[in-house]
């Protein structure tokens, strides 16, 4: 049997689309006369692309585990830019093998890829099921198939950042479409960065928040019981119309009313006062950021016809406002989720860093086909920040003074995100940064994981998102008047909602759930505030004594026995929500590395503190 149809009897049964993309003659393939073969002195085949040798003309063999080398640092995945015949890639996955490292394999030639599987036999590396490929197209395959690898990494393995081998003379050849690639990689990278600094910024005040609003959990309904709203009925579903707070979000004013009347519309806090100031008040707004600056957007905005879709985390007094109904969507932290999972789960939304991000995920739910988006702008276009009127430039005039002028609050809301030129929507350089370009990945790969729904974007100034269609205005004028049928649906969904969650025992049911989950949550904190305070105590009286072996393997014990009472308790990701992170103090690694116990100890004892305290603010 040849080496392709060995191959391919692989390929056909664990990768079926990769087979059939590699088979047809569809997408940028590479010419033939363009690839060349030879067989080096080795014996082993090598590859010449436009007169370039992708491999070593002598030993490819050899030369592919010496790129795999990298492969040795990190718990992340493997990324392979330009598979050639494939040399690196098998050396990279027989190294990732051994800790369960996936291998992503990056493309841009499905012709490539098959005269690879024509030449050399790939049962092994095929075999093995931690395999991603990513071929052609624009390379946007990369962020999903990071999404993929990072659900097949070991959840103890904190550094999940890929590692990345480059295939040089391919990367080089078609520099700018590997290029995208790696920038799409770099965004992806920097997500954990955000992550931690906004946790860091933010934590507290989330669980403050949380602590304020508990019952508002017992107390409002879950948008689960708004799912499929759009689609109800035997009409055709209801069009979403969605309103980020972008620059563009100026030029769809005049067409508000016309919007109103066509679909549902679904609004962020940002903008709600851009609707009341333009006469609209639209079906829906979402509120999940948690600062007080944030519900500061909501000030003097009439709310008695808009429903409040808001996380549990958010600035309490939101909660009070005189919206027309309010549902809650699942809370994003430990604390929130404990409730919520004891007492009543209101349906999770996609969390993406943005509030347009859990706007558009919400529109999802709702069941509409279609969502017409304006104001997704994710760039500066012309340098502005936000549309006119916006709470932001309300505040930088209302405090500009001669030495620090608004002028100077727009400087630096362009500087500090780390601004960059990325291709804009209709092909020119726009100014981004890297929080805006994280929001333009998550888009893109929901736009990928849920084909169904069809995203048309109106006066589309920013960045450009795959998947986000560019239409005129007149496609979205030309949608039939359907405001009649979206009050009627919107008012059964509420109406039904008002009966089934608010009945008399249904509510008392909840309540009785509710205290039973505050009481467990209480004593589950005091225990592990308790036992945290006891492990800091035994490790830190056990730095100060010299011990022999058998106290050593006394200690051990009795940290080893508190850290599984913590590793048990049903509230441990509550208390370690805000557990510090512990940085390695290089200066005591170094001293202490001759005595690992005492490394250990110390360790143990920065785990044990950090977690105690914790468990104290959380009780507070």
């Amino acid at each position: 049997m040849s080496f392709w149809e060995s191959n391919k009897k692989i390929l056909s049964e664990q990768y079926g689309g990769l087979l059939d993309e590699i088979t047809s003659e569809k997408g940028e393939l590479l010419p033939s006369q363009d690839i060349k073969i030879e067989i080096t002195p080795c014996g082993e085949p090598s590859l010449c692309v436009k007169g370039i040798y992708v491999h070593s003309p002598r030993d490819p063999l050899r030369e592919g585990q010496r790129l795999a080398q990298a492969v040795d640092s990190g718990n992340g995945p493997v990324v392979v830019l330009g598979f050639g015949l494939g040399y690196a890639a098998q050396a990279a996955a027989k190294i990732a093998s051994g800790s369960g490292r996936p291998v992503i394999v990056v493309e841009k030639y499905a012709n490539l890829l098959r005269k690879a599987m024509e030449l050399r036999d790939f049962g092994d590396f095929l075999s093995n099921n931690r395999i991603i490929f990513v071929v052609g197209g624009t390379g946007e395959g990369i962020t999903g198939a990071l999404g993929i690898a990072n659900e097949l990494i070991s959840a103890e393995n904190a550094d999940k950042k890929p590692s990345v081998i480059r295939n040089k003379a391919l990367t080089d050849l078609d520099e700018k479409w590997y290029g995208a690639v790696e920038d799409k990689i770099r965004t992806w990278t920097m997500r954990d960065d955000v992550n931690a600094a906004t946790l860091k910024r933010f934590g507290r005040r989330w669980v403050h928040n949380l602590s304020r609003n508990m019952r508002a959990i017992c107390e409002f309904p879950g948008i689960s019981r708004l799912a499929d709203l759009a689609a109800a009925g035997e009409s055709p579903a209801l069009p979403v119309f969605l309103a980020a707070a972008g620059p563009s979000l100026d030029r769809i004013s005049p067409l508000l009313r016309d919007i109103y009347r066509r679909c549902i519309v679904v609004a962020v806090d940002t903008n709600l006062r851009f609707f009341v100031k333009n006469g609209v008040e639209p079906d829906f707004v979402l509120v999940v950021d948690p600062q007080f600056w944030n519900s500061r957007h909501l000030d003097f905005c009439s709310c008695e016809r808009t429903a409040l879709i808001a996380e549990s985390a958010v600035y309490p007094p939101i909660l009070r406002l005189p919206f027309k109904n309010i549902f809650l969507c699942g809370s994003l932290f430990p604390l929130g989720m404990f409730i919520e999972k004891q007492v009543d789960p209101k349906g999770r939304l996609g969390a993406g860093g943005s509030v347009a991000t859990t706007a558009w995920d919400f529109a999802r739910i709702l069941g509409g086909s279609e969502i017409w988006i304006a104001g997704l702008d994710l760039a500066y276009p012309n340098l502005k920040t936000h549309f006119r009127g916006a709470r932001f430039e309300e505040r930088a005039n209302s405090l500009s003074v001669r030495f620090n002028p608004t002028e100077k609050w727009v400087t630096r809301a362009l500087r500090d995100g780390l601004p960059f030129k990325a291709r804009s929507a209709n092909g020119e350089p726009v100014l981004t940064d890297r929080r805006l370009s994280l929001y333009a990945a998550w888009f893109e790969n929901q736009f990928r994981k849920y084909p169904q729904v069809k995203n048309f974007g109106v006066f589309r100034d920013g960045l450009e998102i795959s998947g986000l269609q560019s239409v005129e205005t007149d496609a979205l004028l030309s949608l039939p008047e359907r405001r009649d049928e979206i009050d009627r649906r919107i008012e059964d969904a509420f109406l039904k909602t008002e009966k089934e969650f608010n009945d008399v025992e249904n509510s008392r049911e909840r309540a009785k759930k509710y205290e039973n989950a505050v009481s467990g949550l209480k004593r589950g904190l005091a225990s592990i505030k308790k036992t945290a305070e006891d492990g800091a105590s035994i490790a830190r009286q056990a730095l100060k004594r010299e011990l022999n072996a058998a106290q050593k393997d006394k200690v051990i014990k009795d940290l080893d026995a508190l850290t599984r009472r913590v590793t048990e308790s049903e509230v441990k990701e509550v208390a370690g929500f805000l557990l510090p992170l512990i940085e390695d103090d290089k200066e005591k690694t170094s001293t202490d590395s001759s005595d690992p116990f005492r490394t250990y100890l110390n360790s143990t004892l920065k785990l044990f503190s950090g977690l105690a305290q914790a468990a104290e603010i959380n009780l507070k």
